[in-house]
């Protein structure tokens, strides 16, 4: 299931085609990435640029995490919101931690209150994970790579990749995402187009990567122009 981030602008006011992926060396054939430099040590076959970005952020690990924890903060001008996720992932068992209540779930069984829970953890995670998506959402989008293109925010050359979920499924289907980055795999920007249209509806930086026990997160995300951030503090990785 996809990101609701039209969602998240409401409550906190607050991408089948084939793949080229550019590297440091160039390629001729355009449907694979043939042994990119960063994730040479997993034994997986990378075949497109969308599994290239996921396994350049270490989703090799993924399989080792039992629990995740995070807080998904946003500040506005002098409003600041914020909510805390608990997430076992083999068990899909989720716990939302908030000012006002602490819920806790499985998601394979679901009421009327904690789907509405779930929109939001949906949400949090899929900016938490976005890369990691590109390969839990496969089947739900299509996909097309740019070798050549110029990064929104800091005017540079770098490649991107832009995808774009189906019309059906999902909170908000039909939703487009251009990711921006270099011969890393590594997303340094990105433009949210609510409903697959031709103008931004949200344009971010991606900072202050770190690594938690294998697991590569951007804690910090700013938009291009205007007093907002999104970041996550409290983030905790536990592994088998």
């Amino acid at each position: 299931m996809k990101s609701i981030i039209a969602l998240l602008l409401v409550l906190l006011t607050g991408i089948s085609c084939k793949n080229e992926v550019k590297q440091t060396q160039s390629y001729e054939d355009e449907t694979e990435v043939k042994n990119p430099e960063p994730i040479t040590d997993t034994k997986e076959k990378i075949t497109t640029t969308a599994e290239a970005i996921a396994y350049a952020n270490g989703f090799k690990n993924w399989d080792k995490v039992s629990q995740i924890k995070f807080t998904f903060n946003i500040d506005r001008d002098t409003i600041h919101s914020e909510r805390s996720w608990t997430w076992k992932p083999k068990e899909d068992i989720v716990t939302l931690t908030s000012q006002k209540d602490t819920i806790t779930y499985n998601r394979a069984n679901m009421d009327s209150i904690t789907t509405k829970v779930d929109r939001g953890f949906i949400n949090d995670k899929y900016w938490l994970l976005t890369p990691y998506n590109l390969i839990w959402d496969a089947e739900s989008f299509t996909s097309e790579h740019q070798i050549k293109a110029t990064a929104p925010i800091s005017n540079t050359e770098m490649q991107k990749l832009t995808i774009v979920y189906k019309d059906k499924g999902g909170y908000t289907p039909g939703d487009a995402y251009d990711f921006y980055f270099e011969g890393d795999f590594i997303i340094k920007e990105w433009v949210f187009r609510q409903g697959n249209t031709p103008e931004p509806s949200l344009i971010t930086s991606w900072e202050d990567y770190k690594n938690y026990n294998g697991i590569k997160i951007a804690q910090t995300y700013k938009i291009n122009k205007g007093n907002w951030k999104l970041y996550f503090t409290g983030v905790e990785v536990i592994t088998d």
